[in-house]
């Protein structure tokens, strides 16, 4: 029994124990050596994501409230590889920073959470991996002390989580008056499509639809990008929302699927509204990070659109996009670190002829936004297509032409950005960055990953096959 436990829970474990080992340090150690501690951080965490591809098992525990397989493990695993890309680029700012180990220690417990959600098999494991990974975002989002912004960041965060997580659990509670239980497995059973059930399903999918950014629940997306750390707001728009996607692939198809013609019909609906009102907004922003959280909005409606057809086909896209979209966000997110680290700089107006100066930063910018975009031949596009390709599949082909159209309004305020760094004269344009080598390595790994991952079917095979045993 103590095997099993270890090996199914070796993610959670892993996690747990860097965390020991951060607090240790935080405790009995002079903590002002941060170069050293940066570098002993990203070792361990590149340990974990290396450690995610061994001794994976399927199995429970718990009386079936925890579960795990090899699609959760992947799930994990990209979780993982994000969360690793996302420290080595925050090391620049965070080698000056006071609070370096209080920052690990919130963003591995949210991390530790995300991974209890994603194997919940019980809603009272699930809300309480939704609270764990929720709560520290909002002190990870107020971990810039001096700064206004911040502060107002995390009030607004912290107030829409709650408002998010109220609404959640109410719908929890009237579905457990109706069936009779929490779990997973036995609730299918019995959901008769009653009104309260219907009702308490809007309430789940309304919860779940403010975590993703969704519109009309996306109010806060901007201010919280904005107003917190640049590390902060690249974990918040890959790592937190994908962690609620892979949740959201797993109560859909499987826990509601007797509910699809209506969460079909919602799920329309929003698709039209978050694709649409991203992409409108984020030709109206001026300050990068803003512009990023009305692009990510409009990739978690693409991404719905890919669930829409309710197939394995649709749960494989969302899946092989969102590694796409790891590589392709942290790629753009890496270089607006970089410059708000050494350049104090976060408008889009400041990018202007930032290609005299960083002509690689400038391309591997122009790629990240690319990708984003969908063009080809980097990876945004082949994702993109999957995503498109899946929700063409249940034959609703106006939905799919009004996400191609809107593909065609994003490629505006994309090459915006790409025609200011490359095309706009600017006379003082920012100066020649020099980056640590952590940084290098992360941006190296998210070109590759833009790369490779389009043109590797492979991967999208293999996602598909262990979706479909």
């Amino acid at each position: 029994m103590s095997i099993d436990f270890l090996i199914l829970m070796k993610s959670e474990m892993s996690l747990t124990l860097i965390i020991f080992i951060l607090l240790s340090l935080k405790v009995f150690t002079n903590d002002k050596n941060h170069v050293a501690l940066l570098n002993l951080t990203n070792i361990l965490l590149a340990a974990n994501f290396v450690f995610g591809f061994f001794f994976n098992a399927s199995g429970e525990l718990f009386n079936g409230m925890f579960h795990t397989n090899n699609v959760i493990a992947l799930e994990k695993n990209i979780l993982n590889l994000g969360t690793l890309i996302v420290s080595l680029q925050a090391f620049d700012w965070l080698k000056n920073h006071k609070h370096l180990l209080e920052f690990y220690v919130l963003l591995l417990t949210t991390l530790l959470g995300m991974d209890f959600m994603i194997s919940s098999g019980n809603f009272l494991m699930f809300f309480l991996g939704l609270e764990l990974s929720s709560i520290p975002l909002a002190a990870l989002a107020n971990l810039d002390l001096e700064k206004r912004k911040s502060s107002e960041a995390a009030m607004k965060m912290i107030l829409s989580s709650a408002f998010a997580s109220c609404i959640t659990l109410f719908g929890i509670s009237l579905l457990y008056g109706t069936t009779g239980t929490l779990n997973f497995a036995e609730m299918p059973k019995h959901l008769t499509g009653s009104e309260l059930q219907l009702f308490s399903f809007i309430f789940i999918f309304t919860g779940f639809a403010f975590k993703l950014s969704a519109v009309p629940f996306h109010l806060w997306t901007a201010d919280v990008y904005e107003g917190a750390p640049v590390p902060v707001t690249s974990y918040l728009s890959v790592i937190s929302k994908g962690s609620i996607v892979f949740i959201f692939i797993s109560v859909l198809f499987t826990l509601f699927r007797s509910f699809e013609g209506m969460w079909y019909n919602m799920l329309y609906l929003t698709i039209v509204l978050t694709i649409t009102i991203g992409n409108l907004f984020a030709i109206r922003q001026n300050n990068i990070k803003r512009f990023l959280a009305f692009s990510s909005i409009a990739q978690v409606g693409y991404i719905l659109l890919g669930l829409s057809s309710g197939t394995g086909a649709g749960a494989t896209s969302a899946i092989y996009f969102l590694i796409v979209y790891t590589f392709s966000n942290l790629g753009a997110f890496g270089v607006i670190a970089l410059v708000s680290a050494h350049a104090g700089k976060e408008e889009i107006t400041d990018y202007k002829g930032f290609y005299a100066n960083n002509p690689t930063l400038s391309w591997v910018l122009t790629i990240s936004l690319f990708s984003l975009a969908g063009i080809p031949p980097t990876a945004g596009f082949f994702g993109k297509m999957f995503l498109v390709t899946a929700g063409a599949g249940k034959g609703n082909y106006v939905l799919v032409t009004i996400a191609v159209m809107n593909m065609v309004v994003s490629l505006y305020y994309y090459l915006r950005i790409v025609r200011s760094i490359f095309m706009d004269k600017n006379e003082t344009p920012i100066a020649k960055l020099k980056g640590s080598n952590s940084i290098k390595l992360a941006l190296a790994v998210c070109m590759i990953g833009v790369v490779v991952t389009g043109f590797a079917t492979g991967l999208f095979e293999n996602i598909n096959t262990l979706i479909g045993k």
